[in-house]
């Protein structure tokens, strides 16, 4: 097994490891709790697997909006055919940040991918954090803020494309308003890091409107400085795994006119603070 960094900061390629052998579980864990990021390169896995695989992380969270694998109701499904333009994903996220225990990580395997594009981008919540001031760490910790389902998946947007392709649906279940630390420490690693997203974040506890849109603003353009970020370009059998409390994401929607379908599980994760 070979373990790449992708960059100085975030991520790494792994070579030469299986998700089907337990004797690798061990070096695939900690290179997890490393980088934040993994991509496991050639992977000749199933659904059966990818799911025996996210279970050695922990139990598995189904998820309320996507639509799943058929056969698989843990497994959802992230797609985009050729004559669609909408990408699901396309805006900086942390995959459920608007539970109560956001998600562990995501573990997406690529099973069509298309001949070039699509790819995407991650961001250390932790770096990001530690690049801040020291007046300005000072004055966040403490303060929370509100994280919603409701804006994302609620009624209000099943007239988007990925709903009406049925990729989205389910709006009854968008109920979701929880409140979180903005800045965490980080249950698996003990780093601090902010977890507040452009997505699902709603507001900030405690200030006005304006201040509360100044702040969150200044923060995420913060965070998407390219010193803070790594890139995964798919190959068809990869794996890609990610922590949610310790990295935003997006989907580069650049490849019109060609699909792109990959499979999706979520591990669940447990409370921050």
């Amino acid at each position: 097994m070979e373990i790449l960094p992708l960059t100085g900061g975030l991520g790494a390629e792994i070579f030469g490891a299986d998700i089907r052998r337990d004797t690798d579980f061990e070096a695939i864990h900690e290179a997890f709790a490393k980088h934040s990021v993994i991509v496991l390169r050639g992977q000749d896995a199933g659904p059966t697997d990818q799911l025996a695989f996210a279970h050695s992380f922990g139990p598995v969270n189904i998820n309320r909006f996507f639509k799943p694998v058929e056969g698989y109701p843990e497994i959802a499904t992230v797609l985009k055919e050729k004559d669609q333009t909408e990408a699901v994903g396309e805006g900086w996220h942390t995959d459920h940040s608007y539970d109560q225990a956001p998600a562990l990580g995501s573990i997406l395997h690529a099973i069509e991918v298309p001949p070039y594009g699509g790819d995407t981008l991650f961001v250390s919540m932790a770096a990001a954090y530690e690049a801040l001031s020291a007046p300005m760490c000072q004055f966040l910790d403490g303060l929370s803020a509100v994280h919603s389902s409701r804006h994302v998946f609620g009624a209000a947007v099943m007239d988007s494309e990925a709903a009406k392709s049925g990729r989205l649906g389910n709006a009854d279940a968008a109920t979701q308003d929880v409140r979180h630390p903005i800045v965490i420490t980080h249950p698996l690693s003990g780093r601090r890091g902010l977890f507040v997203n452009p997505v699902f974040t709603t507001h900030i506890v405690g200030l006005s409107g304006t201040e509360s849109d100044a702040l969150l603003e200044m923060l995420y353009a913060h965070c998407q400085q390219p010193e803070f970020q790594c890139r995964v370009r798919w190959q068809t059998g990869d794996i890609t795994m990610w922590d949610n409390r310790a990295t935003w994401h997006k989907a580069i929607n650049d490849y019109h006119g060609f699909r792109r379908l990959m499979h999706r599980v979520t591990v669940e994760g447990v409370p921050l603070s």
